[in-house]
């Protein structure tokens, strides 16, 4: 059985009601399992539960990050007992949402009032998909008269809609909507980044790789769309030409765990299978550690510029560069660099900086 876990978010009026029912009728006819968690906020405030109505916006707060938690520890267990070969658990948002409607003062005794934090809570999803709202490019489609929660005017809908990016920028596999086509194509370009993901097409995804200048360190940790990250990769031994790999990813003193799998399929070909690992799992594996490969520790800080996701690696081995990574739904598709970094080269075809090349040479 393979259950898939993602989350649809978005500012106001960013087309996600209308993504639930694509997403419906493209998975179901794949031969996927599709359950849908219902928002949470929606549920409690139709039904009079809303932070003008409890005690405090912390009250509320404690009770909807609850709700939603437990419900989708609910979706994953009835998930667990049916009878199919793939399911897709889809979340009309996810947890982390919460945070852009809080201080991060409140945000912080909700995480101890529900034993979680923010590391483990982000990262427990597969992936994320934002939506854009309307109000970024689409001003004369936005409208609240569809949602009896949503309140918010145009300029509130975008700095929403930025703070709902802001939060989930850090997550291993996020992608940001926009409104840069019809609404038609908005939600075939987000079935195609589902699909792309988990693998019922042709990954279509490039990456491209290039070497920066050693970045403004002080500057990306003052945006409040970047979050560092510290990975530490390990290459284990295997008895083939598969590559095989731990991570440990997160911050703080809070991780998470993966072990990705590079099968040689031919010369040219690899296919890569990547799963989660409990910490204890992690563990053992290191036990198999390749001892003549030396362990790649980074530090990543995940940005997000003009809807575009960079992933800035920083190594301690380096102080005079770095390497930046992007993906990108078509080979021509331009690439917005902030103006923050500079590019010396691009580097995407040069095997020396790869990770498993740089842990065999440094």
């Amino acid at each position: 059985m393979a259950i898939t876990k993602i989350v649809i978010t978005g500012g106001p009026c960013a087309g996600k009601t209308t993504a639930m029912s694509w997403i419906q009728n493209a998975f179901s006819q794949q031969g996927y399992t599709v359950l849908f968690v219902p928002e949470t906020a929606t549920g409690l405030i139709t039904g009079g539960v809303a932070p003008w109505t409890c005690g405090s916006n912390l009250d509320y707060q404690k009770c909807q990050v609850k709700l939603q938690i437990e419900k989708e520890r609910i979706f994953e267990q009835a998930a667990k007992s049916m009878p199919s070969e793939k399911i897709l658990i889809v979340c009309d948002r996810g947890v982390i949402d919460n945070k852009v409607y809080m201080t991060q003062d409140e945000f912080d005794k909700v995480m101890d009032f529900v034993g979680g934090n923010e590391v483990q809570l982000r990262d427990n999803y597969d992936a994320v998909f934002h939506l854009v709202t309307a109000a970024k490019g689409a001003k004369e489609f936005y409208t609240t008269d569809n949602n009896k929660a949503r309140i918010e005017s145009i300029d509130e809908a975008v700095e929403l809609d930025t703070k709902l990016i802001s939060a989930w920028t850090g997550h291993p596999h996020f992608r940001i909507i926009d409104n840069a086509t019809d609404f038609e194509k908005k939600m075939r370009r987000l079935l195609q980044e589902i699909s792309s993901f988990i693998g019922t097409t042709k990954p279509y995804e490039i990456e491209r790789k290039f070497l920066i200048e050693y970045p403004d360190i002080e500057w990306l940790e003052s945006q409040a769309n970047c979050q560092r990250i510290e990975i530490i990769q390990t290459y284990l031994k295997t008895d083939n030409d598969d590559e095989v790999r731990v991570r440990q990813r997160g911050v703080d003193g809070h991780y998470i765990y993966f072990q990705t799998t590079k099968y040689r399929v031919n010369d040219v070909k690899r296919i890569e299978v990547e799963r989660r690992l409990s910490e204890s799992e992690y563990l053992r594996l290191l036990m198999n550690a390749d001892t003549s490969m030396k362990q790649i520790r980074k530090t990543r800080y995940c940005l997000t510029f003009e809807n575009q996701y960079f992933e800035i690696d920083v190594y301690p081995f380096w102080d005079d560069k770095a390497i930046v990574e992007i993906e990108l739904s078509d080979e021509n598709d331009p690439i917005k660099f902030p103006e923050q970094l500079k590019l010396i080269k691009e580097v995407t075809e040069d095997d020396y900086y790869k990770n498993i090349n740089l842990a065999k040479n440094l």
